[in-house]
């Protein structure tokens, strides 16, 4: 299997097996398919982590308004007593004003912040170091993961407003949000290897051979941004290496330079004819007046 190291710009994503026969119209599908999902686990995370502190998100009518000005404004969460985590709920206020307050109890919370923890570890840039491939069903299984976790904790669901909600059935709103620069469509995805674009009329083999035992580094992005920047010579990692590799020949240098001190020589047990001055008994005989 060809081992595909996904980037965007110098950052690794993900790694991803496929195969030389494979179409550039398929496999750049897979590869943003991949991608914008991992996108959309970490967005899913983040908001739980916050469910889990605050509980559920308020009406947008009310968000960021004080105690004072919804009172004033007479408007109230209709959602507020469907929506209760199971066990109870423990007040805590959202300072932000995003969320109700009304946050799930401690066993109820480490259910969501366990499955968070592991939906992130299943999706997360480590993998690479580790040479594990991450596919479509990964990420389903991760997503799959987080909504159950949600229902354990919320079993008569989220407000429809809730973002989590909305993730989950693909109604998510994006625009206007840094969220929503990192997500590229399918139809504007490019991938691109050795600052040559992989047009997707072509196959992979057309590109990098019949050789299956073939790893390549790809780098997606948006039609229209051009090229981009190619991958340097040598990797961070290396250049760290060879700089600590220097420094420590530099010190042992300087070491060397410390140490060349010949004034052993004058030393007794440095004497080479002392022994034979020793067997002729005048090892102690000193010139001059006592």
């Amino acid at each position: 299997m060809v081992q595909l190291h996904v980037k965007r710009g110098d950052e690794s994503q993900f790694l991803l097996e496929t195969t030389c026969s494979i179409s550039m119209e398929d496999l750049t599908q897979q590869v943003t398919r991949i991608y914008n999902s991992r996108l959309k686990v970490q967005r899913i995370c983040s908001e739980m982590e916050e469910l889990a502190e605050h509980g559920v998100f308020l009406p947008p009518n009310m968000q960021g308004l004080t105690d004072e000005q919804i009172e004033d404004l007479k408007l109230k969460d209709e959602w507020a007593d469907k929506c209760l985590p199971s066990g109870g709920s423990v007040f805590k206020k959202d300072e932000i004003g995003r969320r109700n307050g009304h946050a799930p109890n401690e066993k109820m919370k480490e259910v969501l912040k366990k499955t968070v923890e592991e939906a992130k570890a299943q999706i997360s840039k480590k993998q690479v170091q580790a040479n594990i491939c991450v596919n479509m069903e990964m990420v389903k299984d991760a997503l799959d993961q987080l909504r159950g976790a949600v229902m354990i904790v919320y079993p008569m669901g989220l407000p429809p407003h809730d973002p989590i909600r909305m993730e989950f059935e693909d109604k998510e709103d994006l625009s206007g949000t840094h969220a929503g620069l990192e997500v590229i469509e399918e139809s504007e995805a490019q991938l691109w290897w050795a600052a040559k674009e992989l047009k997707r009329t072509n196959r992979l083999s057309d590109f990098v051979g019949k050789n299956e035992k073939t790893k390549i580094i790809v780098k997606i992005q948006k039609k229209g941004q051009g090229a981009p920047s190619r991958e340097p010579v040598i990797s961070n990692e290396e250049q760290k290496q060879m700089m600590l590799y220097y420094h420590r020949k530099q010190e042992e240098l300087k070491k060397l330079e410390e140490n060349d001190d010949d004034s052993y020589l004058n030393s007794e047990w440095a004497d080479s004819h002392a022994l034979k001055r020793q067997f002729h008994g005048v090892k102690d005989i000193k010139w001059g007046p006592r």
